[in-house]
């Protein structure tokens, strides 16, 4: 077996994850965080405040940067963070150390690995399941974990770069594991935010009001107008039929998550843009690619990107 070395791994994007990430991979790697100028600033002047169950304390060795002209030469592996909507505009302004390289998305939604494969041709796919948070400039909070990391290669001839990046994941002390099929994983991680994200963001309500009788038949026809999808697409999902994913959905995941407020309501909210068309909107599209009717998602679509377009309500 080949000794471990450290190798330079540049973090795309990196907020509440990504500066998580960096502060243990900081261990073993040397790592180039590109983040805003807020948390770059304090992470220069006392290094980055981390707490919770990953570990409490400073953690020192990150390099912030806020620009394509601050990265080294000899980088080894790219990390993308980012918010899905931002994944385009990030891989435009790295494109050069991008290419070339292997590249890991570390993001929600689906389609992210579709724009990346676009700039490099190794690309490694990932989900993870912490609940990580920033708590203020340069600071951040690792609150839960109900799942390892998955990671899985999910275009070009990666299998040395995925084994390497999780071999270095879990020399940082991070649960993880090889996923034999990501495009799987990404969406059955994508199900419970296609089901309630937009109708919170729309209502302004909660997870639970997923359980009100007449949302409820709108969420049941976003996930069978899915389930038609993916399977169009070759995906397997855990369940064998829509109903069965919605019997976890109302009996699990829902009443988990019934008082919290998912991060599209929050966008809406604050007048940013949402990852809907990461989400129903993704959907929607394969949807007509495949000639499938799916009513509900371009519906759902549709009425975020008014809310998005028009955030004073005119």
């Amino acid at each position: 077996m080949k000794a471990f070395q450290r190798p330079t791994i540049l973090i795309l994007g990196a907020g509440a994850v990504g500066l998580s990430f960096a502060g243990r991979l900081a261990g073993v790697a040397a790592v180039y965080a590109a983040c805003r100028p807020v948390h770059a600033d304090a992470i220069r002047e006392r290094g980055l405040a981390m707490d919770g169950i990953w570990g409490a304390g400073t953690i020192e060795g990150i390099t912030p940067i806020t620009g394509s002209e601050e990265v080294p030469s000899g980088v080894d592996l790219v990390i993308i963070t980012a918010k899905g909507t931002d994944t385009l505009a990030i891989c435009e302004e790295y494109a050069g150390i991008i290419r070339g390289r292997p590249v890991a998305s570390l993001q929600n939604g689906i389609g992210n690995e579709d724009i990346i494969a676009r700039y490099t041709d190794i690309v490694i796919g990932g989900t993870v399941t912490t609940n990580f948070s920033m708590v203020g400039p340069g600071h951040v909070r690792v609150q839960s974990e109900s799942a390892p990391a998955c990671f899985g290669v999910w275009s070009g001839d990666g299998n040395e770069a995925l084994d390497r990046l999780i071999a270095t994941i879990r020399a940082a002390g991070i649960p993880v594991e090889a996923s034999p099929d990501i495009r799987a994983g990404k969406w059955t991680k994508a199900l419970l935010n296609i089901a309630v994200n937009p109708i919170c963001a729309i209502l302004r309500a909660p997870v639970g009001a997923a359980t009100d009788a007449d949302i409820r038949g709108i969420v049941t026809a976003l996930i069978h107008e899915t389930f038609a999808v993916a399977g169009a697409e070759g995906i397997r999902f855990p369940w064998t039929t829509a109903d069965d994913y919605l019997a976890y959905l109302f009996s699990v995941q829902v009443p988990d998550f019934a008082t919290v407020y998912p991060s599209m309501y929050y966008d809406v909210l604050q007048g940013r843009q949402t990852e809907i068309d990461l989400l129903n909107g993704y959907v929607a599209r394969l949807g007509e690619h495949h000639g499938i009717p799916v009513p509900q998602n371009r519906c759902i679509t549709g009425l975020v990107r008014y809310i998005q377009a028009h955030p004073d309500g005119a």
